[in-house]
């Protein structure tokens, strides 16, 4: 990915942050000398390794559940984004252009098939989206022979994190006064990726 030195977060908490409240993630891998792309959600176990470890799993009939172990992965999550007017500055010499933050992961695919190791992982997601539910889901809810027969259909996964790209464009490269111009003229648009936008540009001009 194309990280501008204004543009680039490298704080490890901060991005794992991000892949965390922005789980459901672009994973991208090449089959038959083309990309090949899965939308699916991920999680981080932050614990393994010096950077971390994703975990997933696909429908077995995806042919993505046929990567190689030890194959080169990249994983996306996408952040808000918005588009930004060069009005909004209210100078002239420049040019319309996006907002947006998105991280890229790159390591090593594992392929996971022992029932119990699937079975752990299907929990894993299960605790950790239904967590904010007001009466959470348990996977004990419903026949476990439904769940064995469930499992013999998804291939599980870890990548082993080699390295973490993120790119935050929030307007970085602008004096603070337009930064603050383009905040306030986000903050009238009513869509939540602009919304959002304009709340993680502010946060960074508190910080």
């Amino acid at each position: 990915m194309y990280v501008p030195t204004s543009f680039a977060e490298t704080d490890l908490d901060v991005l794992h942050d991000f892949i965390e409240q922005n789980s459901f993630a672009t994973l991208v891998t090449h089959r038959n000398d083309e990309p090949f792309a899965s939308h699916i959600p991920i999680l981080l176990d932050r614990n393994q390794g010096e950077q971390g470890q994703l975990i997933g799993h696909f429908a077995k009939a995806n042919p993505q559940s046929g990567t190689a172990t030890l194959e080169k992965i990249l994983t996306i999550f996408h952040g808000p984004h918005a588009y930004i007017s060069p009005t909004w500055y209210e100078t002239g010499d420049l040019v319309p252009t996006w907002n947006y933050q998105a991280v890229h992961v790159y390591g090593n695919y594992s392929a996971i098939e022992d029932p119990d190791q699937l079975k752990d992982i299907l929990n894993q997601y299960v605790h950790f989206y239904e967590a904010v539910q007001p009466t959470p889901w348990a996977m004990q809810a419903i026949d476990p022979d439904f769940i064995d027969q469930l499992l013999k259909s998804i291939v599980g996964f870890t990548i082993d994190i080699e390295r973490i790209e993120g790119k935050f464009k929030l307007s970085q490269n602008h004096p603070v006064d337009r930064q603050k111009k383009v905040i306030h003229a986000l903050q009238q648009q009513r869509n939540e990726n602009s919304q959002a936008i304009a709340t993680q540009m502010q946060a960074q001009l508190t910080d």
